[in-house]
């Protein structure tokens, strides 16, 4: 790679995934950063996605979670320079859905930002930068499907004290705050309908090209000290 080349690694689950965008476009939230950044003349940044549909911070399921596949998937990629971490959400919502995790026990958001300080502290303790981005609005995630159960006013609280603790704490480098960016402003706790692809959880491919463009370039840009 050419002298000052870096790596930006987004660190997540489906909602980084591009879970409901439309297959084989490239119409990921990370990929229109990617594409912003070309435009920007920063083709030295590399965008690298390191997110799996399911994917939680502190226990396994869909495949390995987060504490566990730090190592291998973010603080390896070469070049590696900022950390884009978006995750928690399925650590909220899946303990005690009706048909896949029925008897996984709720975590509280204490529980949940013990593991966001162990990630924080590992990425710092190997130089890199890492911003915290928000959890998106939930609400009414899929309703009268099989998987009911996934979304409940308790677990709504968990998401709001996760999402405060990020805004507020000062532990990660900078914050992009998707929350208040896709919140519908009638119907707080819900995704607007412009951007939901349907199940209230995943945003459509509008709904993803709003995330990137709500990205501060800038923050991505910057060099660890």
């Amino acid at each position: 790679a050419k002298p000052g080349s870096r790596a930006v690694v987004f660190f997540g689950d489906s909602i980084t995934d591009g879970y409901c965008s439309t297959a084989d476009a490239n119409r990921r939230w990370p990929d229109h950063i990617a594409e912003r950044l070309l435009a920007a003349g920063h083709g030295n940044i590399a965008v690298v996605n390191e997110a799996f549909s399911g994917d939680r911070v502190l226990a396994n399921g869909m495949g390995v979670n987060a504490l566990a596949r730090l190592n291998a998937d973010v603080l390896s990629q070469p070049h590696a320079a900022t950390v884009v971490f978006m995750m928690g959400i399925n650590d909220i919502g899946w303990p005690g859905e009706k048909s896949i995790t029925p008897r996984d026990k709720e975590p509280t958001a204490d529980d949940i930002l013990v593991g966001y300080r162990q990630i924080i502290d590992r990425v710092h303790a190997a130089g890199l930068r890492i911003l915290g981005a928000t959890l998106t609005p939930f609400a009414d995630t899929n309703k009268g499907t099989p998987t009911e159960g996934y979304y409940t006013p308790e677990k709504e609280k968990i998401r709001q004290a996760v999402n405060q603790w990020i805004r507020t704490s000062g532990r990660f480098d900078g914050v992009i705050d998707f929350d208040k960016l896709m919140e519908d402003p009638a119907l707080p706790g819900h995704m607007r309908s412009a951007s939901d692809c349907g199940d209230h959880l995943h945003p459509n491919d509008a709904g993803y090209a709003a995330m990137a463009s709500g990205v501060d370039l800038g923050q991505l840009l910057k060099a660890p000290e």
